[in-house]
């Protein structure tokens, strides 16, 4: 994305400027790669009033999370957080020496152990590569093509009325170029979650030995109530958007890759139960659930 970026916009700054706008350019990249933002773990959390998850409450789940932070290599364990929603969803927040592990209620009552286990590991995945930091990244240089697009906006008002001669049409054709920046680089960021997704998969079933676990859950979240309700009042599910426009790879190729793997050698698989993952306790302990901070 970064080289597209400066391809992009070492283009517009040569056409108007010659060699030194094209340096001004790439090095302004080059900065903006080195001092990539970082936002706050805390603050994400408090966009889904998080709250954190003790061990009482799910013991196994949160064995599990240790297992797989040992076989990832992972510098400190998540900390892991409860969102109460009913949509099924999980991610990670933050870098390997601050990150948060999210997991709302409705993902944990609806995948059994295994399941849940291969979706643990592929959000371990996303943590271990640096995929927050990345798409991050990216999403500040989405923000930066919007800046070009209302720049380049404006430059269209004032180029068009002095487009009278063909020398007068290459800043309207530089000013096109920057508005259909926003477009071009969205593509780029879209291209990259789904090769990110791609990636945490297999990484996934290298740290669990069971690529079987994952692609249920990716067949159960595919089929959950939430997208039979879009099928009905939308007249289609997510999956059938174009592939240029989603996050996420099909859920059928996801699978046929991920069965493909069963045949290879891979680690032994994480010991999961296949009961609740959480300890849904009874009315009478609700004070002290309320106490630890978790909204039942």
């Amino acid at each position: 994305m970064l080289m597209g970026l400066a391809v992009m916009l070492g283009a517009v700054a040569w056409l108007l400027t010659g060699m030194a706008g094209l340096v001004w350019v790439l090095a302004t990249i080059v900065l903006l790669g080195a001092l990539r933002p970082r936002v706050p773990t805390a603050w994400v959390l408090s966009m889904y009033r998080a709250q954190p998850l003790p061990r009482w409450a799910a013991p196994r789940l949160h064995e599990v999370v240790d297992v797989l932070a040992v076989r990832a290599r992972l510098q400190r364990r998540p900390q892991v957080f409860y969102i109460a929603s009913p949509t099924a969803n999980a991610f990670v927040v933050g870098r390997q020496d601050d990150a948060a592990l999210a997991l709302t209620d409705g993902l944990l009552r609806l995948l059994d152990g295994r399941e849940l286990t291969g979706v643990l590991a592929h959000e371990l995945s996303h943590l271990h590569n640096g995929d927050p930091a990345i798409m991050s990244l990216s999403d500040l240089v989405s923000r930066l093509a919007q800046w070009m697009s209302w720049l380049g906006l404006w430059s269209v008002v004032v180029s068009l009325p002095l487009a009278v001669d063909r020398a007068s049409l290459v800043p309207l054709l530089l000013s096109f170029l920057l508005v259909a920046a926003p477009t071009v680089v969205t593509l780029m960021q879209l291209a990259l979650a789904r090769s990110r997704e791609y990636d945490a998969d297999l990484e996934a079933v290298d740290l669990t030995g069971d690529p079987e676990g994952l692609a249920r859950a990716l067949v159960v979240l595919e089929n959950s109530d939430g997208q039979i309700w879009e099928r009905i009042l939308v007249g289609r599910s997510a999956g059938s958007d174009p592939l240029l426009l989603r996050t996420h790879p099909a859920t059928t190729q996801r699978v046929q890759r991920l069965l493909a793997l069963r045949a290879g050698p891979s680690r032994p698989p994480v010991d999961v139960n296949h009961g609740p993952a959480v300890v849904y306790p009874p009315v009478t302990q609700r004070p002290r659930l309320r106490r630890t901070g978790i909204r039942w």
